[in-house]
């Protein structure tokens, strides 16, 4: 599960140490000391709603696995539903709410195509090209006499057009528009920027602002509304994900366990600490911890998980 991209890391372990107290002991005095912490800090209060989400989503697997002791965990969880319903009627809970990726993802909800944490799809479109949905990702497909339109809400999807003289092959997304010059290529929808890998064949890229360029197998385009950021050289990682793969070429580590984290249903995250480490090699997008293993057996880092849910990588 994404966390919020505004959340420091050290607010949310200290929001996942704060739920393993009050799961653990639950006092009187661990509630107020927690109603305190929470108070100190706007910040506070949305790691501690990003906790509760992920441990909501944990509930049934939890639920299934313990037995004789859910009922007094039930009830301290309902007590701190209580308190974050509480918490969450004010206008500070709207605003952290608000600068969460949540909003983003309801709105994926009546995509054409769209797939949740740890899901990839493929689908053959109406005119033959094939597409694959890479985690949390939303897709819109457009086709009529015209023109073949796909609109990238978020997320990433790699792009196999087929061909059809009469209709161009366009993808929109919110810095801009791309059309397929006989092609294979990905389009990545990033916070603040486009980035389009072409595998095969040429796009021709138009920003928001009417800058045009056209981009050459092999090669990597970056963009946001107001034109180019940079042209570089294709990278394969952003292929690999269609077939299970996470490949990493010196990539930071910190980026790394970002990927990873697309493909749990809990949280993953990483200290700032380690997040420049440099790393090199293939790693399985479908058993993250695996991954996770290979990763501490070769940097110098330490794998924390304080809850069956919530994993932390920092130093050693």
């Amino acid at each position: 599960m994404t966390p919020p991209g505004k959340l420091s890391h050290a607010s949310l372990e200290q929001a996942a140490q704060w739920y393993v107290r009050l799961q653990d002991q639950g006092s009187a005095l661990e509630q107020l000391r927690w109603q305190a912490w929470v108070a100190q800090n706007p910040e506070h209060l949305a790691a501690w709603q990003y906790v509760q989400r992920v441990s909501q989503r944990f509930a049934p697997l939890q639920e299934q696995a313990q037995s004789a002791s859910r009922a007094l965990r039930s009830s301290r969880r309902q007590t701190l539903k209580t308190l974050l319903v509480l918490c969450g009627g004010s206008a500070l809970a709207w605003g952290s709410w608000r600068n969460t990726a949540l909003p983003r993802l309801v709105g994926g909800w009546s995509a054409d195509y769209a797939t949740i944490s740890g899901e990839t799809r493929d689908a053959l479109l109406a005119d033959g090209s094939h597409v694959w949905l890479n985690a949390l990702s939303a897709l819109d497909v457009r086709f009529d006499t015209r023109q073949r339109l796909l609109h990238l809400r978020f997320g990433e999807v790699l792009i196999d057009t087929a061909k059809d003289a009469s209709r161009p092959f366009l993808v929109d997304t919110e810095y801009g528009r791309m059309q397929a010059l006989g092609t294979r290529f990905s389009v990545l929808q990033g916070d603040d920027h486009t980035q389009l890998n072409v595998f095969e064949g040429r796009v021709q890229v138009t920003t928001q602002d009417r800058q045009v360029r056209i981009i050459e197998t092999g090669q990597q385009a970056s963009f946001t509304r107001e034109g180019f950021k940079s042209i570089t050289t294709a990278s394969p990682a952003r292929e690999a994900w269609s077939r299970g793969v996470l490949l990493a070429d010196n990539m930071p580590l910190g980026q790394l366990i970002a990927e990873l984290n697309r493909y749990r249903p809990g949280h993953l995250g990483c200290d700032p600490a380690v997040a420049q480490l440099p790393v090199m090699g293939s790693f399985p997008l479908n058993d993250s911890d695996h991954a996770l293993h290979l990763l501490q057996a070769a940097l110098p880092i330490r794998v924390d998980r304080p809850l069956p849910w919530w994993v932390s990588v920092g130093p050693q």
